[in-house]
């Protein structure tokens, strides 16, 4: 009989495919301390062992008395010019292949930049390039990621603004500087943030990356060739693109070169569509707000998701990369019984799994669109900012969301900031009604507080408030609301802002001294990502110069052993769309914070070239 219960509640259990993703090496690293000491740090895999261990040497001194199970290590004697290695051990076995460490000469890894030439306008008028975002990708398959890097020109415009601007280029770059290829997205792509939303992740399960982009005429791949019609120039005299082909192209990792082109889907057509009746244009303003992300719709291989519009009409396009295929799996569009969904969505979003079917819903502000390309749910909040997807809540079962939402018309009846269940959509926390609120964070900050703190819109006497995540006021908020990381030793997250890091009551961690941030304002850095090492998270910037990216890793110890980052889906998946117009930081599926329950371990398969 107990066999019988015992099997019953086995099968009970959801049983989900599994999830292709990269197969990561240990990407050890050794990085000078302040101190003078080295200080080694190396993944834990998505599928290591419970019990997998590690020795570490120095050339071929081992360092360790006995087997190592945390992922990080400090080298009080280190000589100049060692090469430090890991070997795994398995039930007491050293294994044999080693893992060599990759050695920063500074407290920074740097990586010279091509930058761009400059350009002169139709109207004459000059400009000059800068580094912008980035993201990561294993375009090689060698287990190592390489970086993707958008230049953006010095006259790049929001879309409320004419005027002409430069072209935009994306570079990828091996860690060691050499560069792989260039990609010229031409004269009839605009630049600014809203316009290029570029996505690269392994789309196919070749083991190596794709990298995936809203395109037009007149681009030139990282192979040289042309797409479309080289001599068409659809710029108005206002600088704007509002006629000409569209297109949604695949390009290989590898070379750059176009594997696929598609009519990007929806057309622009009308242009004034894309408005409500009170706040509509004719020049793109709304009709060219494009977002971006890659999602498992079907629980197992990645899709992208092509969006535009958010200010009323919204369309989500998915695709499928498959066997040198480009198909369409379905398109969502508010005006095609949706009505309630018009102008819910922010200038980003998040892939994740809010129903735990298996498969990703795209929460896309204030509203979720199914995996299967139907609505969900909508909260009627309005468009936003910012947006942050976790277990923010741990004594809440599931996912929540958190949000801050614009408030133009100062309607009472809309919150400016509010926490809602992504499953259902039922509101949690609401407050700042009837505000417009620009800036807002979750993330746990404060380890007296179970779960993750909210600030940015809770303003009393002129200070703003930190709520727990129950909506109780704890005390004064941070300065900063705009990126976060993971970066001491404890559970807690810090606070990422230009081109420091900051622990919330405690002080500066990092300067990053010579670089410089992104996005005026928004002030983010070219990315933040569990890049290599331990579980904690590596910060990447330009110098002031554009002439480097220089990419930070913490230092400090850290007794805490989790599997790193990338091997969650959901992280890896913010990974890949943190370049999207207004960026966010990255969030994990489970709660990640002071109090936290064991990690789950990830049902994914890890994809080898």
């Amino acid at each position: 009989m107990l066999k019988k219960l015992f099997l019953l509640l086995i099968l009970s259990q959801p049983s989900f495919a599994q999830r292709q993703m990269e197969a990561l090496n240990r990407g050890v690293v050794a990085v000078p301390t302040a101190e003078g000491s080295m200080f080694i740090s190396w993944r834990l895999l998505g599928n290591d062992p419970e019990s997998v261990a590690f020795n570490i040497y120095r050339n071929k001194e081992k360092l360790n008395t006995k087997p190592l199970v945390s992922s990080n290590f400090t080298d009080k004697n280190p000589v100049e010019g060692a090469v430090y290695s890991l070997r795994a051990v398995l039930k007491g076995v050293e294994q044999k292949n080693a893992a060599t460490a990759l050695s920063f000469k500074k407290s920074y890894l740097e990586i010279p930049l091509q930058i761009p030439a400059s350009g002169t306008t139709p109207d004459g008028k000059n400009y000059t390039y800068n580094a912008n975002d980035a993201s990561v990708g294993d375009l090689d398959g060698d287990g190592e990621y390489e970086i993707i890097l958008k230049w953006e020109p010095s006259n790049a415009k929001d879309n409320s603004q004419d005027g002409y601007t430069g072209n935009v280029f994306l570079d990828a770059y091996k860690l060691n500087g050499i560069r792989l290829w260039q990609i010229d997205l031409g004269k009839n792509i605009r630049a600014g943030a809203h316009y290029t939303q570029f996505m690269v992740y392994d789309l196919d399960g070749d083991g190596k990356a794709e990298v995936a982009c809203k395109t037009a005429d007149g681009i030139t791949d990282g192979k040289g060739k042309t797409i479309g019609d080289a001599s068409k120039d659809y710029r108005n005299t206002q600088g704007r693109v509002l006629e000409g082909a569209e297109f949604f192209t695949i390009f290989e990792g590898q070379t750059g070169a176009a594997l696929a082109s598609t009519e990007y889907l929806p057309s622009r057509f009308p242009i004034d569509s894309w408005g409500t009746p009170e706040h509509n244009d004719r020049n793109g303003n709304r009709a060219d707000r494009f977002l971006a992300c890659v999602a498992y719709l079907d629980g197992k291989q990645p899709s992208v998701v092509m969006c535009r519009g958010y200010y009323a009409r919204t369309v989500l396009a998915a695709w499928d990369w498959r066997s040198g295929k480009l198909t369409s799996r379905w398109i969502f569009d508010t005006k095609n019984g949706f009505p309630s969904y018009e102008g819910q969505g922010n200038h980003n979003l998040t892939a994740a799994d809010v129903d735990k079917d298996g498969k990703d819903e795209i929460v896309f502000g204030a509203m979720v669109v199914d995996d299967n390309g139907k609505g969900l749910f909508s909260t009627g909040f309005g468009h936003g900012d910012a947006i942050h997807v976790s277990d923010l809540d741990p004594t809440h079962e599931g996912l929540e969301v958190f949000g801050i939402h614009e408030n133009k018309d100062k309607d009472a009846t809309r919150p400016g900031m509010a926490l809602y269940d992504a499953k259902t959509g039922k509101t949690l926390v609401r407050t700042a009604e009837g505000k417009d609120v620009g800036r807002g964070v979750a993330a746990d900050i404060d380890s007296v507080h179970l779960g993750a703190e909210l600030w940015g819109g809770m303003v009393v006497d002129g200070k703003s408030r930190l709520l727990n995540v129950k909506g109780e006021d704890i005390g004064e908020a941070p300065n900063s609301a705009n990126f976060l990381a993971w970066w001491d030793g404890d559970l807690g997250r810090e606070l990422l802002d230009g081109n420091h890091i900051d622990k919330y009551r405690a002080g500066r961690l990092l300067t990053a001294e010579g670089c410089t941030s992104n996005n005026g304002t928004k002030s983010t850095p070219a990315l933040s990502a569990d890049l290599f090492g331990d579980w904690r998270e590596e910060v990447i910037f330009r110098t002031n110069d554009n002439k480097n990216l220089r990419i930070y890793s913490t230092t400090i110890l850290t007794e805490h052993r989790l599997v790193t980052l990338m091997h969650d889906p959901q992280y890896r998946l913010s990974i890949a769309a943190q370049n999207v117009a207004y960026n966010q930081p990255p969030h994990t599926s489970y709660y990640l914070g002071t109090g936290m329950k064991k990690a789950p371990k990830q049902v994914i398969k890890l994809i080898k070239r």
